[in-house]
């Protein structure tokens, strides 16, 4: 379904957020506990610095994920899941049971 002109649907507003490049990859890493940027680029593996970077800013700014800095010389910056962020476990779990359902891993 698309969305018309004005009209706000929020399943296609979700499904914007959630298939920018990164970002489950980022919430399912973080619904670990908080990490540091580095500590979450290593989790995610493969991902830009500046993508991760622009990738948390958005989040931040929805209110998905919380950013802290600890210390400011040199800089410590640590990223959580705010409760909104939390919820969305329940979409990566609804998502990895249909895919242990319907998907084959694939041969070495």
């Amino acid at each position: 379904m698309a969305q018309g002109e004005g009209a706000f649907c929020p399943v296609y507003a979700a499904l914007n957020l959630l298939q920018e490049k990164w970002t489950l990859h980022i919430v399912r890493a973080l619904l670990e506990g908080p990490k540091g940027f580095n500590e979450l680029s290593r989790a995610i593996g493969g991902v830009n610095p500046a993508t991760l970077s622009q990738r948390l800013d958005h989040l931040v700014r929805l209110g998905v994920v919380e950013k802290t800095v600890e210390s400011y010389m040199p800089p410590r910056t640590r990223y959580r899941l705010t409760p909104s962020g939390e919820e969305l476990e329940a979409v990566i779990q609804a998502v990895e049971g249909w895919a242990r359902k319907h998907l084959k891993a694939p041969v070495p």
